[in-house]
């Protein structure tokens, strides 16, 4: 049995190898191409513009998420401090001659009755509670009463006579000839202290203010007063160290005299 073996036709590819064919070619344009135009590289892309630069950081903060300094809002409040404690400072006598005059009406059985509203209620509370327990040194009680502090009564008051009436109802209720009213203020407005102050006259209460800048209604109307100069808040700080320095004469003065507490026998 014979087979019979089929082959596929072979096709030979001639390649032009002499040099007059490859310029024969050349000539007829069947070269390898060159590079063409689409195939250079890409032009450089143009330089992002530069970021904005970051705007300074501020103490004051101008917008949500913009940067501030919150050291130099500290600094800055210690700087509008320094000049309120400078003024502070020039009232030194002026603070000595309350605290001699305190340590001699409370030690003879009077009161010290105190008021403000807000911050400078909690310095006047400040105020009587160093001089009914003690600031530094153990001695004896002295009355003192925080107006603003009963809440019953403020509510009360308030509430049957009007806001302006909560302290000089008390005033009137609590005080006696010769007590004094100190009170406090940052404005040096508040109609409820001028009305305490108006009712103090009235019974013989002598009325000592702290405020803010003077003149001011407040200061005007009692019948001393320590005005210092200065934003609401350095106002209200240096009024601690008031507080603090008619304690430390307080407690001198009744140390010098050998007082042993309030004369309770004339007080009505």
């Amino acid at each position: 049995m014979s087979s019979t073996i089929r082959t596929r036709p072979l096709t030979i590819v001639r390649t032009a190898t002499s040099p007059a064919e490859r310029a024969e070619r050349d000539l007829a344009g069947t070269s390898a191409p060159g590079p063409r135009a689409t195939d250079a590289p890409p032009a450089p892309a143009p330089p992002a513009p530069p970021a904005p630069p970051a705007p300074p950081a501020t103490s004051t903060p101008t917008a949500v998420g913009a940067p501030v300094d919150h050291a130099a809002l500290v600094r800055e409040h210690l700087v509008t401090l320094d000049p309120v404690l400078r003024a502070l400072g020039d009232e030194a006598e002026h603070l000595r001659d309350w605290g001699v005059e305190l340590a001699a009406r409370l030690g003879g059985g009077a009161r010290l009755l105190a008021a403000g509203n807000g911050g400078s209620a909690a310095e006047a509370q400040h105020l009587t509670s160093e001089f009914v327990g003690r600031f530094a040194a153990d001695r004896p009680s002295f009355s003192a009463i925080s107006l603003h502090a009963e809440s019953s009564a403020v509510t009360a008051i308030g509430n049957d006579y009007g806001f302006d009436q909560v302290f000089a109802r008390q005033v009137r209720g609590h005080g006696r000839a010769g007590d004094v009213l100190v009170l406090l203020s940052t404005s040096g407005a508040s109609t409820n202290l001028i009305e305490a102050a108006e009712a103090a006259h009235e019974i013989g209460v002598t009325t000592w203010a702290l405020t803010g800048p003077g003149p001011n209604p407040l200061s005007s109307v009692c019948d001393d007063a320590i005005t210092l100069p200065g934003p609401s808040s350095n106002v209200q700080e240096a009024q601690l160290i008031a507080v603090h320095s008619l304690c430390l004469v307080f407690d001198a003065e009744v140390a010098r005299t050998g007082s042993t507490g309030p004369d309770r026998g004339g007080r009505a």
